[in-house]
């Protein structure tokens, strides 16, 4: 049943996702990137701890350190990298360069690293899915491409689909719930002095904590134990593909929400965009029909 609706499982997470640069426009002005990426990983570390604890998932031994390790920096980074990338150039463009940009890297790394071709519709899926975010990138409303903003959102790109991939290789042994506080709390750890560094006085009004704990609890704990168990079945590849839903959701709210413009070429690539994952599900729901699942 699992490996089911282990694609919708990913959806969700990455319409989840897709909330967190919204929310972040509405946190109190001069809140820095890392300190609301600290924060993010600090709540939702120990909500996905809280939740393996009473699983009795939850265990310190048999842990891979070195895959540990290189997943915790992989988050750690993807922080700073996607908070600047939306405070530059906003929550449409931002979101949509890092996370349009993954599959292509998650692609390359699996091609060159561990040899594995992707399948002819990860190439058709993807080919949509870049191309809709390519042309979202050219919107020419009221969003401004700043290219420092670009560069970052692919630094996030790339430290995604880094984390998808050594996730993959943790929940083959590892419950995913289990494998998920362990990433995020490593994360959190590494983040955990820069918390200090920077002013969080933020926190201590009511939009800023609200803010916390929506990016925290649901678009991190809630959403990162969604995507972990549906990655149990779903190739690293194919998962980054289907969170592309993250830039869809994400450029919807920026319009509904914050009142950025998208123009009708963007309208197209939202489209692509929403093409692109239909084709991924609906081929791994195919998938799972013939196998009996």
């Amino acid at each position: 049943m699992r490996a089911g609706i282990a694609p919708i499982m990913i959806l969700i997470a990455a319409m989840l996702w897709g909330t967190v640069g919204t929310a972040k426009t509405f946190a109190p002005p001069g809140v820095d990137s890392i300190s609301i990426g600290a924060m993010r990983l600090l709540i939702g570390g120990l909500v996905l701890l809280i939740v393996a604890g009473l699983m009795g998932k939850m265990t310190l031994k048999g842990w891979p350190v070195k895959l540990i390790l290189l997943a915790g920096l992989s988050m750690a980074l993807f922080q700073p990298f996607f908070f600047t990338a939306v405070s530059l150039t906003g929550v449409a463009v931002g979101t949509v360069t890092a996370i349009g940009s993954a599959p292509v890297f998650s692609g390359m790394i699996e091609w060159i690293v561990f040899k594995t071709r992707p399948a002819g519709v990860w190439w058709v899926s993807t080919l949509l899915a870049v191309v809709g975010c390519i042309i979202l990138m050219f919107n020419t409303g009221a969003v401004t491409v700043d290219p420092m903003g670009i560069l970052s959102a692919l630094g996030a790109g790339v430290s995604f689909a880094s984390f998808t991939i050594l996730n993959s290789q943790l929940v083959r042994t590892h419950h995913p719930v289990a494998s998920a506080a362990m990433i995020f709390s490593t994360s959190a750890l590494m983040l955990l002095p820069f918390v200090f560094m920077y002013d969080n006085s933020w926190l201590l009004e009511p939009d800023g904590m609200l803010v916390a704990l929506h990016i925290g609890v649901l678009a991190t704990g809630l959403a990162y134990y969604l995507f972990a168990g549906g990655l149990k079945y779903v190739k690293s590849s194919t998962a980054v593909t289907l969170s592309l839903a993250e830039p869809l959701t994400a450029s919807l709210l920026g319009v509904l929400l914050v009142g950025e413009i998208l123009d009708i070429w963007s309208w197209v690539g939202l489209i692509m965009l929403l093409m692109g994952i239909a084709l991924l599900v609906l081929q791994s729901r195919k998938k799972q029909v013939r196998a009996g699942i």
